[in-house]
């Protein structure tokens, strides 16, 4: 299943500009129509999934890999099998975020939130295709390491799991940084019923203003 980036919703990197309904300058709106353009020429997205099995104690068929806490169970209440996936904007994004930071750092901090915005609209295709794929199942929202009580320390058995590095190329260090940064990992529930959905966006979620991921100008991958 290929990757796709069809577009960068405006919205959403103003979201991670900040502005939450303020005015745009005119100048700035230009400026930020231009890291966009420059975001969609320069990313090569790639995307890996695998499905597993549900087993009754939590685990994922045929791994050690258990997620913890409350809210994975709750999303997964319904579903028989689970989809693990990660998804990533490539080298070359980040290479001109790289650039951009020494450049020209207005630059870098647009270019930033468009590649933010980017990496979702690669994971919002995705999980079209994959509902496509699965139906007439139902699919739940996607769901990362460190989003609620999932804890982002199982990001690496996450890794190990998928084989992420090799399959996609995206490395994790030792503080659990995601490299290239513009990457995602998520799991997503399959169920013979239809899911109740969660409200999209930062700013509908719980953990808006206390986010670590946001502060960073990052997403959890969650929604």
């Amino acid at each position: 299943m290929e990757a796709r980036l069809t577009g960068i919703d405006r919205r959403e990197t103003l979201q991670y500009l900040g502005y939450l309904g303020s005015p745009i300058p005119a100048e700035l709106e230009a400026e930020i129509a231009r890291c966009e353009g420059e975001i969609l020429r320069t990313a090569r997205p790639r995307a890996h999934w695998r499905l597993y099995g549900l087993l009754p104690d939590g685990s994922l068929e045929g791994t050690t890999f258990t997620p913890q806490g409350q809210d994975v169970p709750e999303l997964l209440k319904d579903c028989s099998r689970v989809i693990l996936m990660a998804a990533t904007l490539g080298s070359e994004a980040e290479q001109l975020l790289r650039r951009s930071q020494v450049r020209d750092m207005s630059d870098a901090v647009i270019l930033d939130a468009a590649a933010s915005a980017a990496i979702e609209n690669v994971c919002d295709n995705l999980c079209e295709d994959l509902a496509a794929r699965f139906a007439p199942a139902y699919l739940t929202d996607r769901f990362s390491p460190g989003y609620g009580d999932f804890p982002f320390a199982q990001q690496r058995e996450f890794f190990d799991v998928l084989d992420i590095t090799r399959q996609i190329g995206v490395s994790l260090s030792e503080s659990g940084l995601m490299l290239p940064q513009k990457s995602v990992t998520a799991l997503i529930g399959v169920a013979d019923r239809p899911q109740e959905h969660r409200h999209r966006g930062c700013p509908s979620c719980t953990l808006f203003e206390t986010c670590r991921f946001r502060k960073e100008g990052k997403t959890c991958g969650a929604f």
